[in-house]
């Protein structure tokens, strides 16, 4: 990785496909990354609710680094995302649980010095996921969870193509711990972190090299004021660090450090339903394009 990308197109493809990579990676957070979450996602509800959602993302950014230094002003990079998720909670035990799935789909768009990639889009890798409450006071507005995260490798995934962002070709699994704390009647703060581990990919590339990841976390703190029962505002600060590849045992050095920050609301506009919006950027970016404009929206129907 250098300055010299847009002078050099016979390395074009193999050094935008791993840059790309790092920010699709940090793009979809819940698909192939350190697990993010949306403020009040681990907030205790009652055996026998439901919860149906759906998820558009996208994000953008032109700005490329290397090693914490940029080198590149015109590395676009555009990335949608949808993403359907069902959630039930149920009594094991006298223990809440919330078993839950999770299916990504979307597309990558690239251009300037990353465009000519070829990008696999479509359906992403199936998730399956499920929170356990080990602390649940509702009245106290106060929680704590612990979710094991697992990705199946079902998604589209063409060793042909330079990107292969929904489908990965590997398994994956992440554990997460989050505390729903109140602060008063008006604030509440969420802290969430999570550590994952990535399974090889043996047919990386059209030579079917072996691709493998080291372990990446994440810690997140989302700060809700609580304007009405029924609509809050929030600030988001994440930071995410790790998961060096390596192709063949040889080192990318294109381990991950991102530091993002968003600000949204959330209104239940209905009885039972749910519109949640975030938007801001990335702060500081070690390797890869860093995100000018990142938008979360959430629909939520509770059953």
């Amino acid at each position: 990785m250098n300055a010299s990308l847009c002078h050099a197109p016979a390395r074009r493809r193999p050094i935008g496909a791993l840059l790309a990579a790092s920010l699709i990676a940090a793009t979809l957070p819940r698909v192939s990354h350190a697990v993010a979450v949306d403020p009040g996602d681990y907030t205790y509800l009652p055996p026998g609710t439901g919860l149906a959602l759906l998820y558009y993302q996208h994000a953008s950014g032109k700005s490329l680094y290397s090693g914490g230094h940029k080198v590149s002003g015109n590395a676009d990079l555009d990335v949608d995302v949808g993403i359907a998720r069902g959630v039930k909670y149920v009594d094991v035990g006298g223990v809440t649980v919330a078993p839950q799935f999770l299916l990504p789909f979307g597309q990558v768009r690239t251009g300037g010095d990353l465009g000519g990639l070829d990008v696999a889009n479509g359906v992403g890798d199936l998730i399956l996921a499920s929170t356990i409450f080990l602390l649940k006071d509702d009245p106290a507005r106060r929680s704590f969870g612990i979710t094991p995260w697992l990705w199946l490798p079902t998604g589209k995934y063409d060793p042909q193509r330079a990107l292969n962002p929904f489908g990965e070709n590997r398994w994956k699994f992440a554990l997460q711990a989050a505390a729903v704390v109140p602060l008063g009647d008006k604030f509440t703060l969420d802290l969430v972190g999570d550590m994952q581990w990535f399974g090889d990919n043996t047919h990386f590339g059209t030579d079917r090299r072996t691709l493998s990841q080291r372990p990446m976390w994440e810690a997140q703190a989302h700060l809700r004021y609580h304007v009405a029962p029924t609509t809050s505002l929030h600030l988001t600060l994440s930071q995410l660090a790790g998961g060096e590849t390596e192709v063949d045992g040889a080192r990318q050095n294109d381990r991950q450090r991102r530091t993002r920050a968003l600000v949204g609301a959330g209104h239940f506009f209905a009885p039972g339903w749910q519109l949640l919006g975030s938007a801001g950027r990335d702060l500081a970016v070690e390797n890869g394009v860093r995100e000018d404009l990142r938008v979360n929206l959430r629909l939520m129907k509770v059953f």
